[in-house]
């Protein structure tokens, strides 16, 4: 069994992703995104959770089921072709709580475990495939500054330029407010849930367990905007994929 360098420790921030097996696309359509975004829900919970019986046979909206008691808080979310990012933090569990009888490292190991089954067990299943959908085991970097913090937002929100111009970083962007649109209209972000307003999808946030950068959503756009204007010099990276 290999050891991470830094642990995931609870009460801690940690920004998580992972990608597809030799950079595989893990979404193969809207169906595909859809599932994960109602997975990243469902599974944030210490309710046992049978997708068919008790989401598609009770014909009830996946954020409508009662979760009881989240395993995380999710503060942002992305999802891309072949891969995934995910800020998120724990609170402290209980030494004999239900979540540590899982011998693993802490409720985030517990929550990914959850995810990257269930989803893994969807798509194998839909397209009739076998072995490893992920790239191994899921990447976790510790964000353990106010730098960090702040500008893990917009590292996660960011992502989506990328299958617009995937040069973007080095040689910045010419119609800066047309990728700001282009980032609040892609559905498969949390960047939505920050500037436009309330949709189902906005329940798997808990906005309130992470530090409050963005007050209103001309903050949010003013940030994104500035690491637009700013990319060629070449802003912080944290994990990338």
């Amino acid at each position: 069994m290999s050891y991470r360098k830094i642990a995931l420790v609870s009460g801690e921030f940690f920004h998580i992703y992972n990608r597809g097996n030799s950079k595989q696309k893990i979404f193969f359509c809207d169906d595909d995104y859809k599932h994960f975004i109602k997975l990243l829900y469902l599974c944030n919970s210490t309710r046992p959770l049978n997708f068919r019986d008790d989401i598609v046979r009770t014909d009830i909206d996946a954020f409508d089921w009662e979760r009881i008691e989240n395993i995380v808080s999710i503060g942002a979310w992305v999802l891309m072709p072949n891969h995934f990012h995910i800020y998120i933090t724990t609170k402290e569990s209980p030494k004999d709580g239900p979540l540590q009888k899982a011998n693993l490292e802490n409720n985030i190991s517990v929550f990914m475990k959850k995810l990257g089954t269930a989803y893994s067990s969807y798509i194998n299943a839909k397209y009739n495939r076998t072995g490893s959908l992920f790239e191994g085991r899921f990447k976790s970097i510790h964000i353990d500054n106010d730098i960090h913090a702040k500008y893990i937002f917009s590292y996660i929100h960011l992502n989506p330029i990328k299958l617009i111009d995937s040069k973007w970083k080095e040689n910045g962007i010419l119609d800066k407010k047309k990728a700001l649109q282009f980032l609040k209209n892609y559905q498969w972000s949390s960047c939505h849930d920050y500037v436009l307003g309330k949709r189902n999808e906005g329940k798997i946030l808990e906005m309130d367990k992470f530090p409050f950068y963005f007050s209103d959503p001309k903050i949010f756009d003013g940030e994104i905007m500035e690491w637009l204007t700013f990319a060629k010099e070449g802003p912080l990276e944290i994990g990338v994929l």
